[in-house]
């Protein structure tokens, strides 16, 4: 797990297998983004198992073989898609490339596991959803700040309890490092597809989730970039204010400004206003106090509560991603819900005010 740069998040788990050996068998295709680790392991900690790994870069394909070894180089695209055996293709390719590869993968009847965002474009996302209805195939997503988060785990648990009553407001600041030895395509809006619809995403899916809306309006969005000149198109921040079909509030705000000094890569934080008390996630750092993730504190009727859930929690979204392959169910996360993210992620991209 890299607390440094967290393109290769990979947080460790004690995941329960959901699958005997051998049953779930999948690929990855496309390695540019280093989110494919944590996509896999993920998977592999629930019992499922990497066959194949292809990118058009052999020293990216030797890395992932090193760090997985069941995973056999393929010759191209083409072999993993020709595998009847291989249930599920994860990428994390090149935003702007992402929704190609899952299109193909549909095609070839497996279900397809895209890193965040899966896509950049309307053009894709109305693809994407027209080969979902035709393949019947699942186009899941690595929200990973909500999935891939113990803390975030435990507070949709808390949630769902009802610990702080109704959802009536989520904020989320998602601050992160950009760090040396970024690639060209990190710095290309064409590529990444705007901070609001990358990191964004992530955002706006949690604030779906926690607050139960099914749908919400872009009250405002910003972009600007302040200091990468040098890269025209790069945004390094950008804020959204949401309001949910349930009446829920939300703002997010994002950046590339995580200073040297910070123990990790990004002080991610999350608050959920409830009608019965609040929640504040600390999901990497306790900045000052206590160099480690996932943090809870929980404040309602009953009193004040601090939760250290690393370790103790887990990640069942792959599990269910998993048994959702085989049953052709729809526990691990609804498609709807999916596509709605990126949507909405996508509306605050084409309205964000450009600021200077």
């Amino acid at each position: 797990m890299s607390r440094e740069n967290g393109m290769y998040y990979m947080p460790e788990s004690k995941a329960k297998k959901v699958c005997s050996d051998g049953e779930f068998q999948f690929a990855a295709i496309g390695l540019d983004h280093g989110h494919i680790y944590g996509m896999t392991k993920g998977l592999i900690e629930a019992g499922a198992e990497v066959k194949w790994v292809y990118d058009k870069d052999p020293e990216k394909v030797e890395r992932f073989i090193k760090a997985f070894p069941t995973a056999k180089k393929a010759r191209s695209e083409d072999e993993i898609l020709m595998d009847n055996s291989v249930k599920l293709v994860a990428s994390a390719a090149i935003p702007s490339e992402r929704c190609d590869i899952g299109l193909k993968a549909m095609d070839a009847g497996k279900d397809y596991f895209a890193d965040k965002p899966p896509m950049t474009t309307w053009q894709q996302l109305e693809k994407a959803k027209e080969k979902v209805r035709k393949t019947n195939r699942k186009y899941a997503v690595y929200y990973g700040e909500r999935l891939h988060n113990e803390a975030s785990v435990y507070a949709g648990q808390l949630v769902e309890k009802g610990a702080i009553g109704r959802v009536i407001q989520v904020l989320g600041m998602g601050p992160h490092r950009e760090g040396k030895g970024r690639p060209d395509w990190f710095y290309e809006k064409d590529k990444f597809g705007g901070i609001l619809c990358d990191i964004g995403s992530h955002q706006i899916e949690q604030f779906l989730f926690f607050t139960g809306a099914k749908d919400a309006k872009v009250q405002s969005a910003k972009v600007a970039n302040y200091n990468h000149k040098q890269y025209p198109t790069f945004e390094d921040f950008g804020d959204v204010t949401l309001i949910g079909d349930n009446g829920a509030t939300g703002y997010f705000r994002l950046d590339w400004f995580t200073p040297d000094g910070l123990g990790t890569w990004g002080d991610g934080r999350l608050f959920i206003l409830g009608t019965d008390g609040y929640i504040e996630l600390r999901k990497y750092i306790d900045v000052a106090r206590e160099n480690a993730p996932d943090h809870v504190y929980l404040v309602n009727k009953d009193g004040e509560f601090f939760i250290d859930v690393s370790g103790k929690v887990g990640f069942p979204f792959f599990g269910d991603l998993i048994l959702d392959s085989l049953n052709r169910t729809e526990n691990a996360m609804t498609q709807e819900h999916i596509f709605k993210a990126i949507e909405l992620a996508l509306e605050a991209q084409t309205k964000a005010i450009k600021v200077e």
